[in-house]
């Protein structure tokens, strides 16, 4: 999963290993002075979360990876 847009990361809410359904929150990105919920476009495992709280992020940045 990729940034759809800059802004800050405010949460990461899943973990590498930790499976997820389609439509989980994966990470809370504030853009904008809202808040956003990337979520999960399908099933499947975390692989790497390279995403941290607090981090600024560009649009195309790489928030969480699945497998």
């Amino acid at each position: 999963m990729t940034a759809p847009m800059p802004g800050t990361v405010l949460d990461v809410k899943v973990s590498a290993g930790q499976s997820v359904n389609q439509g989980d929150v994966l990470v809370i990105l504030e853009a904008m002075k809202m808040e956003n919920e990337i979520m999960a476009p399908a099933a499947g495992t975390v692989d790497t979360v390279p995403a941290t709280k607090g981090a600024s992020v560009n649009a195309g940045d790489v928030l969480v990876t699945l497998k």
